[in-house]
């Protein structure tokens, strides 16, 4: 694999078991993967830097290795663990900004021979396999923006929206210019205008109440003023004045047409009535 066989002789005094050989070749496919190791150790150091190289003291725990990574173009910082167990070894590679942990548990024995750590034409078998595995269980996708490229993304998407929110595909579009007020019929307005006189039973919206105004009735008034009496029926007075007051009579002698006692019931002529 280009770059694995370089690496290799750069850290070959530094690998003296099995378990060395196979965190130097997950190390190289972090590095293909996208990542950077900024050294050793669970804690930070000044001197730390993104490298494609392993840190000078990276093997010299042999019952725990411990390095720690970043994404070429981000600052998320990732540990990777490696713990002997028996023949094999425990990897944990964790997002610290999340606490996400990926596991990939290796078989020795299975990748590598024990008895060639000198020679590196030798040393790794099934190399294919031993890759894939690598990138399927322990490689999560590798950061490409930082956070701060990312937060800027975000909020300008959001600028976007609020400058153009009929952009977003899931918002019905508006019927009217935006800041219009819709043409809305008035409530009394057909078809709702139905029932209407009941609503307002004295016409004040200027349509027709329900309630029958000899006065109001739209037929020709007479000018009477029922307040100043009725000769033979009502005295002056009798009436106050604005008061309602519907005639039981006729009023003097041009009385409104149509009049409607000249129009019979249906049947008036019916003897079987």
């Amino acid at each position: 694999m280009a770059g694995l066989e370089v690496l290799y002789a750069c850290f070959g005094d530094g690998i003296t078991c099995a378990n060395d050989a196979v965190v130097c070749f997950v190390h190289w496919e972090l590095i293909r993967g996208g990542y950077r190791c900024i050294g050793s150790g669970d804690e930070a150091r000044s001197s730390d830097k993104k490298s494609e190289l392993l840190p000078s003291d990276w093997s010299s725990n042999k019952e725990l290795y411990t390095l720690r990574y970043k994404p070429t173009g981000a600052d998320t910082l990732y540990m990777l663990k490696g713990i002997p167990i028996d023949s094999a070894l425990l990897f944990n590679f964790m997002n610290t900004s999340n606490q996400k942990v990926f596991d990939l548990v290796l078989n020795t024995s299975d990748y590598v021979n024990a008895d060639q750590l000198r020679t590196y034409n030798s040393v790794y078998k099934d190399v294919e396999m031993f890759s894939q595995k690598i990138k399927n269980q322990l490689l999560p996708p590798p950061e490409r923006a930082s956070t701060r490229d990312q937060d800027r993304g975000r909020s300008t998407d959001a600028q976007q929206q609020q400058q153009q929110p009929d952009r977003d595909p899931r918002r019905v579009p508006h019927r009217h210019p935006v800041g219009a007020q819709p043409d809305w019929p008035g409530p009394l307005a057909p078809p709702f205008g139905v029932g209407g006189a009941d609503l307002d039973p004295f016409g004040s919206r200027g349509g027709g109440g329900m309630i029958l105004d000899p006065l109001r009735s739209g037929y020709p008034r007479s000018g009477f003023d029922p307040s100043s009496g009725i000769p033979d029926i009502l005295p002056p007075g009798a009436v106050p004045p604005g008061a309602r007051f519907d005639p039981f009579g006729p009023i003097g002698r041009h009385r409104p047409r149509p009049d409607p006692d000249h129009m019979p019931p249906p049947g008036y002529d019916d003897m079987f009535m």
